[in-house]
Order: structure tokens, then sequence, then C-alpha cells
């Protein structure tokens, strides 16, 4: 069989004979496959078809469907302009390699995409909406998911799971800014594309963090207060932030932690753990423990005022100073709603001291009658 060249300038689309050519000749389609991504220059252009020298593979066209995909990308093709295309199919109706433009420029963006996320590359991405699980972002022209959770913690909305009033406010704002991230999940068949804020944060706060230790006393600034605690931003480093969890705020029991911190406040904390860059913080750990001294105060079958405090399954939490609280269990009263027929939170009553027990931090309590 006589050989031919298909070089731009020997290959001429004429009276249909370039069709039959292919069709004749199928050994030169057998180099390409459907889903292979190819590079060609055009031949033709018309508002029907786009024909493609594919050089040993062939010739391609792009068809008017994929033409509409693809609109801006034909808009600014001329004739001799190179252009990369997907095989959909080898050997179409007419002979031709079908070719799509708009998939090759995604399968080309997922490529790259995961070339970076194996190289664990940090990008820069806009912002641009916002729904309940996270923010959406625009990654080489795929749409991609930052999530709630992989926010870094200084843009990690300081509300309870369940105030989604307030993690959806925390989002809004973050739209429109520009967020270092990185892919952790990619998957072109599912188009997954998951980007994390938290860990391209990691390296460098774990790198800072090593240069805090436990049990080191540091100063910052309350940047964000919720219900399981609060956030302090270091003042010698703005960028290390660590949490108060509300176990840590008093030695006594705290329900709303506004009740000890607000934002802006300036305090000192002590640094009680750090694990894989974050860092634990107590307040409570630079206060005298006012157990040591609880036996002293507060004696066994004294009289004491008290006020109701908080009410639990197990019964009612009575502040005794501003230290020291003690408990009245439930089966003093029957039962939980009985027990809040007789006390009123926020009101003083008067209650006998029935055991001090301060090596379990605890003082039992009776209502006197």
């Amino acid at each position: 069989m006589m050989g031919f060249d298909l070089s731009m300038n020997s290959v001429k689309p004429q009276n249909g004979n370039l069709t039959q050519f292919l069709k004749t000749d199928q050994t030169l389609l057998s180099s390409v496959r459907p889903g292979d991504l190819v590079k060609g220059v055009v031949l033709e252009k018309n508002s029907k078809r786009l024909v493609v020298d594919l050089g040993r593979a062939g010739t391609g066209a792009v068809y008017w469907n994929e033409m509409q995909n693809a609109r801006e990308i034909v808009r600014g093709l001329k004739i001799g302009d190179e252009l990369s295309a997907k095989v959909i199919q080898v050997d179409n109706e007419e002979g031709m390699i079908e070719l799509s433009l708009s998939q090759a420029d995604k399968q080309k963006a997922w490529s790259e995409l995961q070339e970076i996320k194996d190289k664990e590359e940090v990008l820069t991405v806009k912002a641009s909406k916002f729904n309940r699980g996270g923010l959406i972002a625009e990654m080489h022209g795929l749409p991609a998911f930052l999530p709630v959770s992989q926010l870094a913690q200084e843009h990690y909305p300081k509300a309870a799971p369940e105030d989604k009033a307030k993690i959806a406010a925390a989002l809004e704002a973050l739209v429109g800014q520009e967020l270092k991230v990185k892919i952790i999940d990619l998957n072109s068949r599912t188009n997954k594309l998951i980007v994390s804020e938290r860990a391209a944060n990691e390296i460098s706060i774990k790198e800072l963090a090593k240069n805090y230790e436990v049990g080191q006393v540091v100063e910052g600034i309350v940047s964000g207060v919720a219900d399981f605690g609060a956030f302090l931003k270091f003042t010698d480093n703005p960028v290390v932030e660590g949490l108060i969890h509300v176990s840590e705020l008093d030695w006594r029991e705290v329900v709303n932690p506004k009740e000890v911190l607000n934002v802006d406040d300036v305090v000192k904390a002590k640094i009680i753990d750090i694990k894989d860059g974050r860092i634990s913080l107590s307040l409570k750990a630079l206060k005298t423990d006012p157990w040591l001294t609880a036996s002293e105060k507060f004696k066994e079958g004294e009289v004491v005022k008290g006020l109701v405090y908080n009410f639990n399954p197990f019964g009612a939490v009575i502040n005794l100073d501003k230290e020291i609280q003690g408990q009245i269990h439930v089966t003093e009263f029957g039962g939980v709603l009985e027990m809040k027929k007789v006390l009123t939170a926020g009101e003083t009553y008067q209650f006998i001291v029935q055991e001090v027990k301060p090596t379990e931090r605890r003082i039992v309590l009776k209502l006197k009658p």
C-alpha cells in the first residue's frame, strides 16, 4: 500500500477525498482510543465543524454540538492554530476521529490538579459562594469544595454545630476572600474536588507550635467565644491560636463561656497540650484550686446560702461562693419536674451541707426545710 503524508501542507479535505481515504486506510486509526488526549492543527473551520490534522493518528473533527460546548475556545481558533482535544469516537460515519474540545480542557485540568495533589502544592483560591456544608471556589475551571471542617482555625465558625444561622453568616463573610488550600481528594469520574485550608496551614502551624511547650504561660487576645470554649490568638504571634475548652475556664462549672471571657479580652493562659499543631490552653491552671481549702470554708451539718446556677438530669448545681459549687441530687425532690417546681434558677435558698468531699471536688447539699 502506498504511503501518505498527513502533514498540514499535504492533506486537503477536497471533494470528500479525505473522508474516503480515512475509510480505506484504517491502520492510521489504531494509535488512538476513545478518551485519549490528542494534539492537532486546524485544517478547516466553518459553522458546522472543525477539521483537525492529528498527524500520524489521522484527521479529526469537532462537530456543531461540541463547538457549542466550547464556544470560547472555537471563537479564537483560525486555520493553522494548534489545539488539544479528547477522542470521543475513533471512526465515525464520515471516517473521522470525533473530538471534543470542552472535555479535553476538563481532562487536562483534572490531570494538572492530580499533579498538584501529588506534589502537595498549596494554591490560592477565592471563595465564590457558600452552602451549609462549606465554601465553593474554582480551580482550573472546575468547582472545588472546601468543607467547614477543613477551614483553618482562624476561619472556623465560632458557633455550636446546631447554630446554623451563625455558621452560615461566618461562611458568607469568607465569600470573595482569597484562601490558601491544598487538594485532599479528587476524582474526575465523580467530579469530586475537595480542598482544605487546614491542611495548607498545617505545616506552618506545626512548625510554629514547636516554639511553644506544655506548661508555658502565654498571653493572648480572645478571638472567638463558642459554647465549647474560647479561642485565643497569641500576642507574640497572632497566626498561632489556641483553644480554651469550657472545662478549663474555671474550677467551677461554666455553662456559658461568656460569663468568663469576651471577644478582645486580653488574658494569660497555660499550655496544657500540644498535638498535631493544635494548642490546648487553660485559665483555671493559673488559678489557685479552691477545693484545697473547701473543708475549711464549709462544714458538714451547717446551714449555707446558695444560688441555683444550673439544672441537669442529676439535680441542681448551686453557687456557694464565687469559686465553689455544691450539688443537690434530684432524688431529694422525687424527679426533675418536682425539683423545678421547688427551685428556680437564679434564686437563692438555704441549704444544709451533708457532705464535703474535696478530693472529689464535691459538696452534697440538702434543701433546708
